[in-house]
């Protein structure tokens, strides 16, 4: 049996403020052509379809134009939850929807009731471990006495063990699982998880199965040669630029897991940074290949330019993020009792204004400050009255 693993879609999310639909959209088509290729038997999804619990009509459309593109690509599938998505929405007629060949493991009761497929070597046992947020999870798995996401974890696996126990002989096994797993890196892109200060939990949580398909964690990375997150599709995050965004082709033989390899996914639209003054990004050749990225920079002019967002996207009409360090400052932290200490109040705000944008008010600013200082000034007097 041939398993894609991928799992972190966040179908619905912006990045910066700009919509990401589109290459969501071409990036999940291209999870289609690999099935194909490939001739994949299992996608598994291991969490976050979605970027939030209710999810907009469009994200909805796209979402489900990725999961039917799938399986007419000749695939079944297996998704669970994740921290983002709603459990109870996502898993809404999952009865039905096994019969097409979609199986949603979303609850807690679905921890012993894997999707049972079958290759030429016998069967394959997906489970599905939804995100389980401990204090709720601890109670409606019956263990009040566990602790963090590792107590209610080891009660998951305890129970999927169990079934898999019971199982005919040779069952080879597979586990969705979204969690943050001890030794994955994170990126700035993932919600926290922490409950308590702790929500890494050991590998070993897992151990007794024969691949586990883990979700959460937005770079793709080896833990084992079974414990693996393939990572986000897209990069949702600048963290993320350098990283190549992949899924694992999982091969399972009649023994267990026999070979993993990793598929590159195409990048609808490259992220970069950029560093300089504002002339020279919006003059300078050395910046030209950067038209068409998602782009974050930083300017270093000594005073902060005026209206330097709109200028910058007359040029990069992908920029979404913008930095002020001024080339030379001290960085120092400002302390605010330092800051006022025997000064006026036009002086206070006079320093304000220097320290905000680089230099200090013009003659016209200065009067337009005593103007705002005097009305304050009486309307604090009437007050007192």
């Amino acid at each position: 049996m041939r398993i894609l693993h991928t799992s972190d879609w966040h179908v619905g999310r912006t990045f910066h403020g700009a919509d990401l639909l589109a290459e969501q959209d071409a990036v999940l088509a291209h999870l289609a052509e690999v099935v194909t290729a490939q001739r994949v038997d299992v996608v598994a999804v291991a969490g976050d379809i979605y970027d939030r619990a209710v999810p907009s009509a469009e994200a909805v459309r796209v979402a489900t134009a990725a999961l039917s593109r799938l399986r007419d690509a000749g695939a079944q599938l297996v998704l669970t939850s994740g921290n983002h998505d709603s459990a109870a929405r996502l898993g809404a007629f999952a009865e039905f929807a096994a019969a097409g060949g979609l199986h949603l493991r979303t609850t807690i009761d679905g921890l012993r009731e894997p999707a049972l497929l079958e290759d030429e070597h016998g069967p394959v046992a997906l489970y599905g471990i939804p995100y389980l947020e401990p204090d709720p999870a601890r109670h409606a798995l019956g263990v009040p006495e566990a602790r963090g996401h590792t107590g209610v974890l080891t009660e998951a696996m305890r129970r999927i063990r169990a079934d898999l126990a019971e199982q005919p002989a040779g069952t080879r096994s597979v586990v969705l699982a979204h969690a943050f797993v001890t030794g994955g890196a994170g990126s700035d892109s993932e919600r926290t998880i922490a409950v308590g200060g702790v929500e890494q939990v050991p590998g070993t949580v897992f151990d007794g199965v024969d691949y586990v398909a883990l979700g959460h964690l937005h770079g793709p990375q080896t833990l084992a040669p079974h414990l693996r997150y393939s990572g986000s599709p897209l990069a949702y995050s600048f963290s993320e630029a350098t990283q190549r965004k992949s899924a694992w082709l999982v091969d399972l033989d009649a023994d267990g897991l026999s070979d993993v390899t990793r598929v590159e996914l195409p990048v609808p639209r490259r992220l970069a940074t950029a560093e300089g003054y504002l002339e020279d990004l919006l003059c300078g050749e050395r910046f030209a290949d950067l038209v068409d990225c998602y782009l974050s920079v930083t300017l270093v002019d000594r005073v902060r330019p005026v209206d330097a967002m709109r200028k910058l996207r007359e040029r990069f009409p992908y920029a979404v993020r913008l930095d002020w360090q001024p080339e030379g400052g001290s960085g120092a932290e400002l302390r605010y009792a330092e800051a006022v200490r025997g000064r006026s109040d036009a002086e206070i705000a006079e320093r304000f204004l220097d320290d905000c944008r680089g230099s200090a008010p013009t003659e016209g600013e200065f009067a337009m400050l005593a103007l705002a200082l005097e009305s304050a000034g009486k309307a604090d007097a009437r007050q007192e009255i």
